[in-house]
């Protein structure tokens, strides 16, 4: 929940001139309209003292738990309850505090979870601290994050964090930013900036980092230690990269971050048509006919709540130049919001609409009226003018308008429409009104009023209010309810729903009150208010046609009408929410009514609910609640008509005795009795006339027999006392006092709602009178119990059940009638759970309520005989449910009802959240709530605080009744045991260490040896152990006392006799019990140390001020003595941890033990695993057993669990710092230089300088890590120092620790191994496996801890198993062989020279044996190995990969596969090894005209990998790896046979390798080949598209590319034309423009009309997906539009036909205009005169060719098509006269008919939809040929 300050109001009362001796940072200001708010401030700061006193004393004692995270949870609550209510001084040091103990390193994950949040929370508003106020440094939460979510160990199974964890960190760090210190930024930049290679997973982590921590908020004159060291560089690489990798969608969120930091201090213009273009690209919106996308854009796409931030941000400012894009924007895309329009991409566009507008408005406040703070101001400058406003509002109003109707719902376009209508109501609400009139009007389209109606509610209240630009706003609002009257419809569920919420937000708006009265009166009025008031008059008129309306709903709904008697007598769901709306809608109304109008309504419900008898489950409950909420508004009038009424028909009804003993009742009497129930809910004050008259129906009613009645008459004592004994709000009009006043007085229409809140006390006070009565009708109530009672305790035995439920159910009514009168339960705490040094009390809140203690305490007196009861029910009667789920009922109530219910509690807070949403005014800040919802808060505020209940003290009573609860937990009957498990898990959660007491009970339902527990109490106790979703889960509390009961337990529970796997419940049980476990696991801490920086900071939280602690500084024995207990704590945490350990195994390892069993528990043993102490020994060898264990899923475990522990016992390695610039010889660059320069040359891979003897081994300096060197050198640049410092290799056994021992001695056996590898070598599910990581991670382990020791007796087995080409065996061997390589990192030279002699041959093997199934194994085994390697320690592999990659010699498989394999070595090593980029080029460039088509692909995909080093990033020098452009050159010399050919190029290779030499052109065709599947592959995977040379391609692609979708075209022309769309789409820098545009224009000359036709094709898409660096440059669109016209003229029709499309296409998304040179040039084309028939020869052949002047009237007519084409959803001026010129030519020769035709059906296809609209535009002649042209001519002419 949202912490309660949020409505800072300024009409609340200030707080009282009182002496406070601080200054309170911000409080929750409804707790000064609480009746006992003079009590609060005391009680704050007692409050406040002693979390202060007792949270420093617990750091100084090192007591972390319990005392630290007990006081550190009352100060979240705290918060919750007064807000920030401390000074300055303390909020700096708690934030302090809790910094410092969240970064303790060996920090307990939870603990450091529940800091987090608390600290989160005092930093979440951070105008309430400056920068001055604190500071914090970044580097603590910096090494927390790489711990934690960075963690190197967790994949291993040595940590386990929480799913949340990611997210509380982020938001930590979110939170801290601003406070970072000046010169964090350098520290940052210089700290992560090593990690920024492109080509690696680091730079996603350090672009990660960047967009979390760097600091945006610095003040300007710090701006130059802030973003300005980074800005140029990180927005050169974000302009400058292509294909979204991950990285750059995070890129966008720093700088979104840092343009709304810093509004005006950053000049963006030189960027804005770059951020645009882009935005559209991720919005992957589908352009053109055939399009293909790449699959990467759709994961990695921008976040659109960023990237509209980010614009929002840009708005404003001298030049305009955004909202100039944003209008373009919109333009393009206004077509895609047209409700007939549905794909994947709505969902982004929708989110666009709805976030766009709501940045806005949170800017415009920040700008006009925020507080202001420490944080920087817009500078004037900057700030959005009204004019900005208007044209942001204009330009996004169309798409919105289309939204409205959506596939997807109204619910965006609603929610932009509300903050629109803030800002413009003028311009917003006329068309939203245009649109909802004809919709309430239409009965045939319920989905068009639903939508409309949403949008109103969007803005009623700028509608109401009407303000200086939308003065008729208001008349509106009559003629809108009147006309929604008729969505009251019992037919149209969702219809009436919106038509309720619609009339109740609009009542809530606007006081019902007549005022026409007021024209006689005076004369001041403008028109618009002399209109308004002489409206008011249909006020009265409009309540009681709602009434109306809704009583035809209530009689259409009585149970008679809509159900049979078979069915349930409940309401159904949606009959609920009817009523909801219905009651909460009436009452709204009535609230809103003046006098007059009430009385009138009142009357006629009243006459309503008399004449009438209901059933009492639905319509009765409608009725009844509209009759409440009459009363509720004027309590003396109602109950005057209904009180009298009710009760003497109920006395009248009852007169004869038999009568109360009538099984079934009267109807009258059953509706009599609810309505009377519903009715006195109300003031208690106002019930007091009538006490004798309830008093006696309560006597005559509570002993009925039949159980609806006493049910009801229960409800009745139950709302008696409630009424009685409640704190709740007088009255909720929107204004105060009323309406009472005369209309002269007080003036509704002048008087804006807001103006005068008036809150004074609203919650009704005690009167004494009152409490009196309270207490004289409680006494009676108990007098009534009292007898209940006593009759229960003795005579119980002879009671027939009916009349125990019936006394079960009078007693828990009083008893939730009266909760918050009785005090809570008291007795003697349990003690010893658990042992503390700081005081763990409860605190007390008071709640307006003295208890008065001189009576008997009911709550244990009930209590007592309750307990009685049950033993006896279920000893004697244990069927008796009913009974028993009452009990239950009154347990909980018992234990924790204090005058409201959680969940009730929880709803209203979320549902008034919801409203207040809805309703408030985001423009002009917190300040403008709505009275009603005021009031509302100030009782929910109330509720909070009787609440409040947690850390309450566990006493012996409370212990008896959660038995109780245990006890039915398990019992017979599964309905009594849920019940009785949820109030269970209710309980358990709110008192302190309790479940430490009931677990052992728990327990004892599972032991093995127990005799007599039946199926019902194991299953029971298993569910308890469970636990709900929400709640405690006792099987796995995050405390090694409790674990160590616990997991043993369930192990040992499978030798219950009561267990049964027979049953698939229990199965089910067993099953989620160990998912739970699984999933909730948190690593549970071993060490508990506080260091001394805390301490020193609790010391001054202790000792400070305002309000002082009043305990003294603890003394040092007692800091001694927690030392002690601290370090007593730690040694018990680990030997504890022993225990458990010891104990599962013995678990696991007991006979007839099922293996279910045993497989839970070893589960639980793999989550001990942890990395800061290894295994015991027993677990270590039980694990290292298991991997030759004969279930599979336990070695899979086995597997994961020793490679875990082969981490825990791996050595420490030593490492040295180097200096780089030493080893290169060269000096250190000035500015930032990326990629190959002097100074990491020496990482290069040599082929003549790899160290290939020992000396030269041992004098390389190796650096492992590949993206070390390439864009910057860390400052501390580590390397392992050389092999004598290393741990010694080759240990004897006498060496090793008994841990390793055990290890050794198992992989030494020959049969452990032998078995291991035959155990390896199965499969597990047939062609799903992969190279698995764990397995890898298993043998690197043993390899690096063990060195060569194990390779003799895996030799043989290596041999084997490569030999055999089983998918299974040759993924076995690849695991082996990666591992190998990898764990020999820290080997000596001879060692590793042995290994690859061994290896190279094996792997020559495997290479030839590889098949389909196992390539990709293998390819993952050679990057495996190769990842985060030194190339030059790998020369051995490299060479032999390179040998001859495609000799040929096992087909062309095995050479497609060895290139694969090969791939994936280079790529890992990146930008390390250019020597053998260029060798393999070298060998690959004759072997590019290969036949085969997989070796193409592959040869394809390696060439993207040799040249994804050649990037044109910023700062980059140029590489040494293969480049380009070079290649490209030696390309096209090969391909020119193919460039100068005239003639279509068809595909006439056959597919073998003839003999002799093939002709150049064929040799040419074979080449392009490759080259596509190059030019494909690149397209989605390279970081920049090299355009200058795909250019010089292009007019060789675009000849080739064929016109049709036609899926038999060979696989050349397949290819050039995915090549083609995919090159299309890809983004263009702008100085590449010109470029492209030269070489369309040479190939629209072309002697081909395919090319010519491709180039039209290809250029919607370029630009569509470059729009704005396009439309930037004039010159470009110019050229544009002259290629298209011209080529309209085309001599080829299908070309003409295309241009057409395009242009009509260029037009929508509003790249070329619509002008009048165009017009005008179409129109001339169009009178081109057609040359006369002439009589020809039959036989001739000239019709074919058209005549110039044919093609040039087509032309123009095509031209005026497109125009039309253009606007498919609207008519623009235009448009008419341009359809009249068409119609002319629908008699021309073909095509042209056919052409006028097509645009005309177009035409109508789009337009059809909002004819009646689009009518208006024409005139009625043009009208008459228009319908003329477009009905079908008649069949029969």
């Amino acid at each position: 929940m949202e912490p309660a300050g949020r409505a800072g109001g300024e009409q609340l009362p200030g707080p009282g001139p009182g002496p406070r001796a601080f200054v309170p940072q911000k409080e929750v200001v409804y707790n000064r309209l609480l009746p006992y708010a003079a009590r609060l401030d005391a009680e704050a700061d007692a409050q406040l003292a002693q979390i202060k006193g007792n949270l420093g004393r617990a750091v100084q004692l090192q007591e972390l738990w319990p005392g630290g995270l007990f006081w550190t949870r009352k100060l979240s609550t705290y918060i919750r309850l007064y807000g920030r209510k401390f000074s300055k001084e303390d909020h700096v040091l708690f934030i302090k505090l809790l910094y410092e103990l969240v970064s303790i390193p060996k920090l307990e994950i939870s603990m450091m979870q529940g800091f987090a949040r608390l600290l989160i929370n005092l930093l979440k508003k951070k105008e309430l601290l400056s920068r001055d106020d604190l500071e914090l440094p970044w580097r603590p939460l910096y090494d927390m994050v790489e711990r934690i979510l960075y963690s190197k160990t967790e994949h291993l199974g040595l940590n386990w964090f929480p799913n949340s964890v990611e997210n509380v960190l982020k938001t930590l760090v979110k939170s801290c930013r601003p406070y970072f210190p000046a010169d964090a930024t350098a520290e940052m930049l210089e700290e992560w900036r090593p990690l920024m290679c492109p080509f690696d997973v680091t730079m996603q982590k350090a672009i990660t980092y960047f967009e979390i921590f760097l600091p945006t908020s610095l003040p300007p004159e710090l701006h130059h230690k802030g973003f300005k060291l980074w800005f140029d560089e990180l927005i050169g690489l974000w302009v400058s990269v292509q294909n979204l990798p991950q990285w750059e969608g995070q890129l966008v969120n720093l700088f979104a971050r840092l343009a709304t930091d810093n509004i005006g201090y950053i000049d963006w213009d030189p960027y804005v048509p770059k951020i645009f273009t882009r935005i559209l690209r991720s919005l992957n919106l589908p352009v053109g006919s055939s399009q293909v996308l790449v699959p990467r854009f759709l994961t990695n796409a921008y976040d659109i709540g960023h990237a509209v931030i980010w614009v929002t941000a840009m708005m404003g400012g001298p030049s305009k130049l955004v909202q100039k894009h944003l209008s373009g924007l919109f333009n393009s895309i206004t077509s895609f919001y047209h409700p007939s329009n549905n794909g994947r991409w709505l969902s982004k566009l929708m989110k666009l609409l709805q976030r766009l507008p709501n940045s806005v408005v949170r800017r415009l406040h920040r700008e006009r009226y925020k507080k202001p703070s420490w944080l920087t101001p817009v500078p004037d400058s900057h700030k959005l003018t009204d004019e900005d406003v208007t044209d942001f509002v204009r330009c996004i109003l169309q798409p919105v308008l289309l939204a409205m109707f959506s596939k997807t719902g109204s619910l965006e376009a609603a929610q932009a429409l509300q903050n629109l209508a803030l800002m413009r109501p003028e311009l917003v609400i006329p068309p939203v009104l245009e649109r909802t009139y004809p919709a309430l009007e239409t009965l045939t389209e319920p989905h068009q009023l639903t939508a409309t109606l949403s949008c109103v509610i969007g803005v009623a209240r700028s509608l109401v209010s009407g303000g200086r630009w939308f003065p008729e706003g208001p008349t509106h609002m009559l003629p809108l309810l009147m006309r929604a009257l008729p969505g009251v419809d019992p037919n149209d569920f969702s219809k009436c729903m919106i038509t309720f919420q619609f009339i109740a937000t609009f009542s809530t708006l606007v006081p019902l009150v007549d005022c026409s009265s007021v024209l006689q009166e005076r004369d001041d009025l403008t028109e618009v208010e002399r209109e308004l008031c002489s409206a008011t008059a249909e006020f009265e008129d409009f309540v009681l046609q709602f009434m109306d309306r809704c009583f035809g709903l209530i009689e259409s709904s009585t149970l008679e009408q809509t159900r049979e008697e078979t069915e349930t007598e409940k309401m159904t769901h949606l009959e609920s929410l009817v009523e909801l709306g219905l009651s909460s809608t009436f009452s709204t109304i009535l609230t809103q009514c003046s006098r007059e109008i009430f009385m009138v309504a009142l009357q006629k419900v009243f006459n309503f609910s008399i004449s009438h008898i209901f059933e009492t489950r639905v319509a009765g409950r409608m009725v009844a609640d509209m009759c409440r909420a009459a009363v509720k508004c004027c309590p003396e009038e109602s109950l005057k008509l209904f009180v009298p009424h009710c009760c003497s028909v109920i006395t009248q009804l009852t007169t004869n005795e038999d009568v109360l003993n009538d099984e079934e009742l009267d109807k009258e009497l059953l509706w009599s009795l609810q309505l009377l129930s519903e009715i006195t809910r109300v003031d208690g004050k106002k019930l007091l006339l009538y006490r004798e008259q309830l008093v006696k129906i309560l006597q005559r009613t509570l002993h009925l027999t039949c159980k609806q009645g006493y049910t009801l008459s229960c409800n009745l004592l139950h709302h008696l006392l409630r009424s009685t004994t409640l704190i709740y709000p007088t009255e909720y009009c929107s204004v105060p006092g009323g309406f009472d006043k005369p209309p002269s007085e007080y003036f509704p229409i002048k008087a804006s709602i807001l103006n005068n809140l008036g809150l004074k006390n609203v919650l009704g006070s005690f009167s004494k009178g009152f409490k009196v009565f309270g207490f004289w009708l409680t006494d009676i109530d108990y007098r009534l119990q009292y007898i209940e009672l006593r009759v229960l305790g003795n005579v119980v035995f002879y009671l027939c059940r009916d009349d125990v439920l019936q006394s079960l159910t009078i007693v828990h009514n009083c008893l939730i009638g009266s909760g918050n009168l009785l005090p809570p339960l008291k007795g003697e705490p349990v003690t010893n759970l658990v042992p503390s040094m700081v005081s763990l009390e409860e605190t007390k809140l008071y709640t307006g309520l003295e208890y008065d203690l001189s009576r008997e305490n009911h709550r244990e007196a009930i209590a007592r005989v309750i307990r009685k009861l049950l033993n006896h029910i279920l000893d004697n009667s244990e069927d008796d449910t009913k009974s028993l789920f009452l009990i239950i009922k009154i347990i909980g109530d018992l234990l924790q009802f204090q005058g409201s219910h959680k969940h009730e509690f929880d709803s209203r807070w979320k549902s008034f959240n919801l409203v207040k949403k809805s309703m408030e005014n985001r423009l002009h800040g917190k300040k403008q709530h709505i009275r009603a919802l005021l009031i509302d808060r100030v009782m929910l505020q109330h509720e909070l605080r009787t609440l409040t209940v947690e850390g309450c003290e566990y006493k012996k009573i409370h212990q008896d009744m959660i038995r109780d609860l245990l006890r039915l937990s398990t019992s017979s009957y599964s309905q009594v045991r849920n019940k009785a498990q949820q109030t269970f898990f209710a309980a358990l959660g709110a008192y302190n260490f309790c479940c430490r007491d009931i677990i052992p009970l728990v327990l004892e339902f599972l032991q093995p040896g127990r005799q007599g527990v039946t199926q019902q109490q194991f299953k029971g106790a298993l569910y308890c152990l469970l636990g709900n979703h929400s709640g405690v889960c006792l099987a796995n509390l995050h405390d090694w006392d409790c674990i160590v009961q616990t997991w043993p337990a369930i192990v040992s529970s499978g030798l219950s006799q009561a267990m049964s796997l027979e049953k698939p419940s229990i199965v089910r049980l067993f099953d989620d019990l160990a998912e739970k476990i699984h999933r909730q696991y948190e690593t549970i801490g071993l060490d508990f140390m506080i260091p001394e920086s805390c301490v020193a900071i609790a010391e001054l939280l202790q000792q400070s001020k305002n309000p002082s602690t009043n305990q003294t500084l603890p003394s040092p024995e007692k800091i001694k003595g927690g030392f002690q207990r601290q370090q007593e704590r730690n040694a018990d945490a680990l030997r504890n941890y022993e225990t458990l350990v010891n104990a599962l195994l013995d678990g696991v390892e007991q006979r007839d033990l099922p293996w279910k069993f045993e497989h839970i528990g070893i589960g639980l043993l793999s989550l001990l695993l942890r990395d800061d102490r290894v295994l015991p020994l027993r677990a270590v060898r039980f694990f290292v057993e298991n991997l030759n264990h004969d279930a599979i899923v336990v070695r899979k475990m086995a597997i994961s669990a020793v490679a875990g522990i082969l981490k825990q016992l791996k050595r420490t390695h030593k490492k040295l710092t180097i200096d780089p610039y030493e080893i290169s010889g060269y000096p250190k660059p000035t500015q930032i230089l990326a990629g190959d320069r002097p100074d990491n040359h020496w990482l290069h891979y040599d082929s003549k300088t790899v160290p290939r003897t020992k000396k030269e081994w041992e004098t390389s300096c190796f650096v492992e890590k590949t993206h070390w060197g390439y864009y910057t050198w860390p400052k501390n640049m580590v390397v392992y120092a050389g092999v004598e410092e290393q741990p010694e290799l080759g240990r004897s056994r006498e060496d090793m620790t008994e841990a390793e021992q055990i290890i050794f001695d198992h992989f030494s056996d020959p049969k452990f191994v032998e078995q291991l590898i035959t155990f390896l070598s199965l499969e597990d599910r047939k062609g799903k496996d992969k190279f698995n990581p764990r397995r890898f991670c298993l043998f690197k382990g043993l390899f690096r801890n063990f060195d060569d020791a194990f390779l003799p007796i895996l030799k043989p087995h290596l041999e084997r198993l490569v030999a055999d080409s089983h998918e299974s065996t040759q993924r076995c061997v690849a695991e082996i062989i990666a591992g190998l390589i990898r764990g020999s990192k820290h080997w000596t030279f001879e060692k590793v020279e042995k290994l690859w002699e061994l290896l190279c041959p094996l792997l020559r093997t495997a290479l030839c044996n590889i098949t389909v199934e196992t390539y990709n194994d293998w390819g993952t085994c050679i990057a495996t190995s190769c990842e985060s390697r030194d190339p030059r320690k790998l020369h051995w592999l490299f060479e032999l990969l390179l040998e001859s990659p495609l000799s040929g010699e096992g087909g062309s498989f095995v050479d497609a596969c060895r290139l694969y394999v090969l791939q994936g070595g280079l790529a890992q090593q990146e930008w390390r090894v250019p020597e053998l980029l260029h060798r393999l080029l070298k060998y690959l460039e004759p072997k590019l005209t290969q036949v085969y088509k997989n070796v193409r692909e592959r040869i394809g995909s390696v060439l993207t990998y040799i040249f994804m080093i050649d990037v044109s990033l910023p700062n980059t020098a140029p590489t040494t790896s293969p480049c380009i452009p070079e290649f490209t050159a030696r390309l096209l010399e090969r391909l020119k046979p193919l460039m100068d050919a005239e003639e279509e190029i068809q595909n006439h290779v056959m597919e073998e390798n003839g003999v002799g030499e093939e002709d150049e052109r064929t040799q040419g065709i074979k080449l392009l080949k490759t080259i596509l599947k190059w030019l494909m592959a690149s397209a989605g995977r390279s970081f920049s598209a090299a355009v200058t040379e795909q250019l010089q391609l292009l007019p060789l692609l675009f000849k080739i590319a064929p016109v049709e979708n036609d899926n038999s075209y060979d696989e050349l022309k397949r290819d050039a034309k995915l090549c083609l769309s995919l090159m299309s789409q890809g983004l263009l820098y702008p100085h590449q423009v010109p470029l492209v545009l030269k070489v369309l224009h040479q190939t629209a000359r072309s002697s081909s009309w395919h090319a010519r036709y491709t180039v039209l094709t290809y250029l919607q898409t370029m630009v569509f997906y470059n729009l704005f660096i396009f439309l930037n440059n004039e010159d470009a669109v110019r050229d544009i539009r002259w290629l298209v016209i011209s080529l309209l003229e085309d001599e080829q029709l299908e070309v003409r036909e295309m241009a057409a499309t395009t242009l009509s296409g260029l037009l929508q998304c509003d790249f070329l205009t619509m002008d009048s040179p165009m017009q005008i040039h179409f129109e001339q084309l169009c009178k081109t005169k057609l040359p006369k028939k002439r009589k020809r020869d039959p036989g001739s052949v000239g019709d074919t060719i058209p005549s110039a002047e044919l093609v040039k009237r087509h032309a123009g007519v095509l031209g005026l098509g497109a125009c039309v084409l253009s606007s498919p959803y609207d008519v623009p001026t235009w448009m008419p006269q341009l359809l009249m010129n068409l119609s002319a030519h629908l008699n021309d020769p073909q095509p042209i008919e056919m052409t006028v035709k097509k645009t005309l059906s177009n035409f109508r296809r789009t337009h059809h939809d909002n004819w009646q609209e689009h009518k208006q535009q024409f005139t009625d002649d043009q009208l008459l040929v228009l319908t003329d042209l477009l009905v079908s001519p008649c069949y029969y002419a």
